[in-house]
């Protein structure tokens, strides 16, 4: 009676000993088929040398923050594609300005500058400001006089031989392509006057004071919004991010904007969620194309929360992109997306797209192409 009366008492005990070693081995094995691959980088294009810089950053012990500003800082220096730091992309007036972001996925701290004038480094003055201010983004003379204050080189003439000489031939050529629309100009370089509300006499004025024939069908090819006359060499931004040793993730920018742009003009390069996006309990994103029309839909920020909410790095990819050629079948764009895992994919509109990775177990940096038929 004894043993009859124990048995009830101890078993019950011993299977629940039973079940908490069986969960926790099936939950130990569970996590350990989730495997982190990082440190990683990856970056828009195929900046090899951005990409190894901030790849020696992290191997050098540096926060997933700095290794972006190392790459970004590369790419500044080497004019990357002619669309990244001084040296290219003139505006209107043939001035060149530059935009940077930076933005820490731990903390969620974003630094940005747009439109600076006369200091080369754009992608450290962001970072200057997430250090040195409880501000966003400064933009214009305003970043430049902040960046000098804080201890960067300048100022300096942005411009280049190279970047005159384009703004040089544009002019010639009544300074087309431009971003205008829906204006008429007073000659081939402006000033514009809007359509709307121009008199035929007014058009008939303008016509005659540049000498030329304006006939509406000019006019209207001004109106035009699609993306013909964009491409990497014109409208790009080098887009990074960063997952260091620790797991920590980082974003960063950097570009001199859209060639012949109007004077003032901001794209997506500085635009937290558009051109970049990091959340460290999602993953990060980067993106390029024509930021007008992108910095619209924040595609970066969608590529993070649908991998937050359990998409694949390809399928939120692919669906942010989606998002766009609905409202705009023109537009040329792509993007990259990695998760914190370091699972990366890309996606792509309108041209053939690159990105480049390094991560461990690579002997140097890879670059991966993904073609618009492959969304």
């Amino acid at each position: 009676m004894l043993m009859a009366t124990s048995v009830p008492r101890v078993c019950p005990v011993l299977f629940s000993l039973i079940l908490l070693c069986s969960a926790a081995y099936a939950t130990h094995t569970v996590f350990s088929q989730v495997e982190n691959n990082y440190p990683i980088v990856v970056s828009t294009w195929p900046f090899k040398e951005a990409v190894r810089a901030a790849w020696n950053a992290v191997q050098n012990g540096l926060s997933s923050v700095d290794a972006v500003v190392e790459g970004c800082s590369a790419c500044e220096d080497l004019g990357c594609d002619g669309t990244v730091g001084p040296g290219g992309s003139p505006d209107e007036n043939g001035e060149t300005t530059l935009d940077a972001m930076v933005m820490n996925g731990v903390t969620m701290e974003v630094g940005a500058v747009a439109s600076m004038q006369f200091v080369k480094g754009a992608i450290r003055a962001a970072k200057l400001v997430s250090e040195y201010t409880q501000h966003t983004l400064l933009v214009g003379n305003r970043a430049s006089t902040f960046a000098l204050s804080m201890g960067l080189p300048g100022p300096t003439n942005l411009s280049s031989p190279e970047s005159l000489e384009k703004w040089a031939k544009w002019k010639q050529n009544n300074c087309e392509p431009n971003f205008r629309k829906n204006v008429i100009p007073v000659n081939g370089c402006g000033p514009y006057r809007p359509v709307i509300g121009v008199s035929d006499l007014q058009k008939n004025y303008y016509a005659c004071d540049n000498k030329e024939t304006i006939d509406r069908g000019s006019i209207l090819a001004n109106a035009n919004t699609g993306s013909e006359h964009i491409s990497r060499h014109n409208h790009d931004t080098i887009s990074m991010a960063v997952i260091d040793k620790l797991g920590h993730i980082a974003v960063g920018t950097s570009t001199n904007g859209a060639t012949f742009k109007i004077p003032g003009r901001v794209g997506d390069g500085p635009i937290a969620g558009s051109s970049a996006y990091a959340d460290q309990e999602a993953g990060a994103c980067g993106a390029t194309g024509d930021g007008d029309v992108m910095m619209r839909f924040l595609p970066c920020y969608q590529v993070v929360e649908s991998m937050r909410q359990g998409m694949t790095p390809k399928d939120a990819a692919v669906d942010a992109i989606s998002r766009i050629k609905r409202k705009y079948p023109d537009f040329v764009g792509a993007l990259f997306a990695l998760n914190v895992q370091g699972v990366h994919s890309g996606a792509c509109h309108g041209w053939t797209f690159q990105y480049s990775v390094r991560s461990e177990g690579m002997e140097d940096v890879e670059v991966y192409t993904v073609h618009p038929e492959d969304n």
